[in-house]
């Protein structure tokens, strides 16, 4: 997130694309909610029918896949009623001329042929975010998870920019992590092309230091992304993959070329805290330590890294992450020798600028927000005060193209997959909770009842799902949540496998999954 959680209540507006926020992430909706009761207009913008819809001064339902064009179109009238920040925009972009170019023929009518939302929403959204004093965007995985993710971005990037939304509290473009430490991940290189602090390995100088400091030659090639170690299994060119924390059995699209893959692996190792599906395939599976049984720290969606400490010891055989992977790195010949997260945490602070200044003694009590760059920063509220990174922010002229899949006559319906209120992920977790399973146990498929009654569907009935990859067997669920044309399912369930039907079409710089979009036929199961 470009700015921190508590500012989203001081907003005179938010913006929620793509985030289904009080199921994913209540915490955060919290402030929205607090937000509204101070008198911030809320736009919520979702093809499904959420919960914070039902408080939303302007709620739009737009066609799965369109966000550039939505967004496009707000732009467009941002700018024909002058209602951008000028001063901002001269002072601290560039590249607004090629915007103003494309964007112009994204009027509220043509995208509303687009998107299916009205012209009047249109220039309403844009009114109401346009004119405030403080606007936040904020945004999660309808987004990103599209061929088209890395441009849904720089497209809210550009609308950010534009009004000035940009360096100061309570606005900003605000990604919502999907789980609890990704963040940290990220900031610890857990990218293909980035040593930790997003430092690039192409660049000689990163490399030099890191080898330093490792005393090990390192690569100056970038990695593989997910999609690219399955496909390099399925193709041979890779031999052994290496999983931790993570169940790409269920959590990947197009599960039978996943599956397919991974048994391809001449060495598949699994590093879990259950045995899920995933592990049922590996050769190697590593018992690892929950949060309540290891030291260290996690960085959450706000940039704020935090104490993790252990309440119990690790049970069974299982041990700390951490002590699993300097156990293997000795044994492989590559000594490590650190004797606490502590030490590494030391090491990091020593090696990523951003968490130059961050050290356990202070992270008592709420903990730090990178950039921290030495032990007398306080840690940073909110990002891009007084410049960004690259100096003037740069806007991006982005042409709407539609999903990598459209509905036919033999797939009719549009499917979209997410969460639910009381599961998690892959339910790895949440699925081992007596309390939690009992809520929803099974998984199901949201349907218009206009759309079941036509295919002679009753509420309850099981039904088969089919795409071109795959198809599931589910039991329906009737509801207004989703117009017709539209189906839903929560990809928590491995008895029905959301992403058995999901398309593994890719977006082509981040190389993520269009999990959000694919087109399926529904039928009664005999």
């Amino acid at each position: 997130m470009t700015n921190s959680v508590a500012e989203l209540e001081n907003s005179d507006c938010i913006f929620v694309i793509g985030s289904n926020t009080t199921s994913s992430h209540p915490l955060v909706a919290t402030r929205i909610f607090r937000a509204k009761q101070k008198g911030a207009r809320l736009i919520v913008a979702d093809p499904r029918k959420i919960h914070l819809a039902l408080m939303a001064d302007t709620y739009v339902r737009q066609n799965l896949g369109t966000d550039v064009a939505l967004i496009n179109g707000i732009i467009h009238v941002i700018l024909e009623r002058g209602w951008q920040d000028q001063g901002f925009v001269e002072e601290r972009t560039e590249g607004i001329e090629e915007l103003k170019k494309t964007i112009q023929s994204y009027t509220p009518e043509k995208v509303s042929e687009i998107t299916g939302v009205s012209a009047e929403d249109i220039v309403k959204i844009a009114e109401d975010f346009g004119t405030a004093d403080a606007a936040s965007i904020v945004y999660c995985m309808g987004i990103t998870q599209h061929v088209t993710g890395v441009d849904n971005v720089k497209s809210l990037a550009n609308l950010a920019m534009l009004t000035g939304n940009v360096g100061k509290e309570s606005t900003g473009v605000n990604p919502l992590r999907g789980q609890n430490n990704v963040q940290g991940a990220c900031d610890m290189g857990g990218l293909p092309n980035v040593y930790p602090g997003y430092q690039a390995v192409t660049m000689p100088d990163n490399q030099k230091k890191f080898e330093s400091r490792w005393s090990a030659s390192l690569s100056d090639q970038v990695g593989r992304t997910v999609s690219d170690m399955l496909s390099g299994l399925s193709d041979g060119s890779l031999k052994a993959l290496y999983v931790m924390g993570e169940n790409p059995m269920l959590s990947d699209p197009d599960t039978a070329h996943v599956e397919e893959a991974l048994k391809a692996a001449e060495l598949l190792v699994v590093q879990d805290i259950f045995f899920t599906p995933t592990a049922e395939l590996a050769h190697v599976v590593l018992p690892g330590s929950s949060f309540a049984e290891k030291d260290g720290t996690f960085t959450n969606t706000e940039r704020r890294v935090m104490r993790v400490r252990k309440a119990i010891e690790p049970v069974g055989d299982s041990r700390p992450d951490w002590q699993i992977i300097q156990e293997i790195s000795n044994r492989l010949g590559y000594a490590m020798a650190y004797d606490s997260p502590e030490a590494i945490m030391n090491e990091i602070a020593e090696v990523t600028p951003s968490y130059g200044g961050i050290t356990y003694d202070r992270l008592e009590g709420s903990g730090l927000q990178w950039p921290c760059p030495d032990r007398d920063h306080p840690g940073t509220k909110f990002l891009h005060k007084d410049a960004f990174a690259r100096g003037k922010g740069m806007f991006h002229a982005i042409e709407f193209m539609p999903p990598a899949e459209t509905v036919d006559p033999e797939f009719p319906f549009w499917l979209t997959t997410g969460r639910i209120h009381v599961h998690y992920h892959t339910g790895t977790m949440t699925r081992n909770s007596p309390t939690l399973n009992a809520e929803v146990s099974e998984g199901f498929l949201e349907i218009n009842p206009g759309d079941a009654s036509q295919l002679g569907i009753r509420e309850g009935d099981e039904v088969k799902v089919i795409s071109r990859r795959g198809q599931i067997r589910v039991k329906t669920v009737f509801t207004d949540r989703v117009e017709r044309g539209l189906v839903f399912m929560p990809f928590h369930f491995v008895e029905s496998n959301a992403n058995a039907l999901t398309n593994p079409a890719l977006d082509p710089i981040a190389k993520i999954p269009e999990l959000k979009v694919c087109a399926v036929r529904v039928e009664k199961a005999a």
